[in-house]
């Protein structure tokens, strides 16, 4: 018997369809006007924490660059020729918006010239404590980096971005909904270990999915504010959290449409997310697992879960993270493996640092991030991009045409690697 899909109708789903999107032109045009005045204004005082600051030079000058996040809700980039250390530190500023901001810019990340005020160094929190923690516990700075930014979504270094990015792996490394899918199963898994015996024992009439689940769901949402929202993690946590009523409800889950509404409703909700890379990317990793899902399950689970996913998702991915990163390397075609590889990594980790064995591994990871040393570059043209992602998407209604997309993105990868 199938499960009740998440729309009746058709027409119920292209309803919805319309008044997200009737929503979401109401919230862009508020936030157009808060833009048209924010640009308007000759100068700004803002409040802001330092997010990040690292140093660059430009025709022998030396100076700091800032990631800000203000209180007025809004995340930029400013300079400073000042020599003091600005991480930790909240600042009061004077910035100087203009026309060259543009809108898309305003809702997601611009660079304004500012002036600097007064600045405050901000209290040690308990996240500084745990990255220090972190940190304490390797030697080498590309491993401090490395661990703390899959735990704590902090920023990596660049030249251990450099890296990665040649072994394919920065989605392994940037958290996305991939870690939050570990940490789901991991959460609800030990949670369960728990109360089994507790529901069997004393209220075998509750429900574990509803009361386990909850549970895991409030401890994923207090992880996620913890690492400041990041915006793919913010899409995972929604669908999680979708996905798990809809599971409750017994309603059918890996559909296109649930997957439509959901990415709608988030940007109905956060506009920012429609200028959001990371969430693009993201939102385009889950479309390609949904549409690999429906064309291979007729096939053992396993062959699923642990070859077309993987290998599948790694060659549709190909074209579209092409055509924003050019970076070419043969160690790339060790992603699939590396990220199968990091199911068991992630939760095995976080128990070395727990209980002090951490630096076991050390060794094998800096022996893998040796191995890429050069790499080229090779940008797919945009029209291309548009063309297979419009292909892709009529995949959806004709499986000879999942064909050609998948023809397409392993004929782009030979030339990639190959050729």
């Amino acid at each position: 018997m199938e499960k009740p899909k998440l729309f009746e109708t058709n027409k119920s789903f292209i309803w919805t369809v319309t008044a997200l999107l009737l929503l979401l032109a109401v919230r862009l045009f508020f936030e157009y006007q808060s833009y048209q005045n924010f640009i308007s204004k000759p100068f700004y005082y803002t409040n802001a924490n330092v997010v990040n600051a690292y140093e660059k030079s430009k025709e022998g000058r030396r100076y700091k660059v800032l990631k800000l996040r203000s209180d007025d809700g809004f995340i930029f980039y400013t300079t400073s020729h000042k020599k003091e250390d600005f991480n930790h530190k909240r600042l009061r500023l004077q910035i100087f918006p203009n026309k060259s901001i543009l809108f898309k810019d305003y809702l997601g990340t611009f660079y304004v010239k500012s002036r600097i005020k007064n600045s405050e160094v901000l209290p040690p929190t308990f996240k500084d404590d745990l990255l220090k923690k972190v940190a304490s516990q390797h030697q080498n700075s590309s491993l401090q980096s490395f661990y703390n930014a899959i735990f704590f979504a902090t920023p990596v270094e660049k030249t251990l971005r450099e890296k990665i990015s040649m072994l394919g792996v920065s989605h392994l490394v940037a958290l996305s909904g991939f870690h939050l899918g570990i940490l789901w199963g991991l959460i609800y898994g030990l949670l369960l270990l728990i109360y089994r015996p507790a529901q069997q024992k004393f209220f075998p009439y509750r429900h574990a999915l509803f009361d386990v689940g909850l549970v895991a769901m409030v401890l994923l949402a207090l992880y996620l504010w913890f690492v400041d929202f990041p915006p793919s993690l913010v899409r995972s946590y929604a669908m999680v959290l979708v996905g798990w009523v809809v599971l409750l409800l017994g309603i059918e889950l890996l559909s296109f449409t649930f997957l439509t509404t959901i990415l709608l409703s988030l940007v109905v909700l956060f506009p920012p997310l429609l200028v959001s890379l990371s969430f693009w990317l993201s939102v385009a990793g889950v479309f390609y697992i949904f549409l690999l899902l429906q064309y291979t399950k007729e096939y053992n689970k396993w062959v699923i879960t642990f070859f077309f996913i993987p290998f599948g998702i790694f060659i549709l991915m190909l074209p579209v993270v092409h055509h924003i990163f050019g970076v070419t390397s043969n160690y790339q075609l060790l992603s699939p493996l590396l990220s199968l590889l990091f199911i068991p990594f992630y939760p095995l980790v976080m128990f070395l640092h727990l209980t002090g064995f951490s630096g076991v591994l050390d060794s094998a990871l800096l022996w893998l991030f040796s191995l890429p040393e050069e790499s080229t570059d090779n940008i797919l043209p945009l029209w291309m991009m548009l063309v297979y992602v419009s292909l892709s998407i009529g995949s959806i209604w004709s499986k000879k045409l999942f064909y050609v997309v998948i023809g397409l993105a392993l004929g782009y990868g030979g030339y990639l690697f190959l050729l």
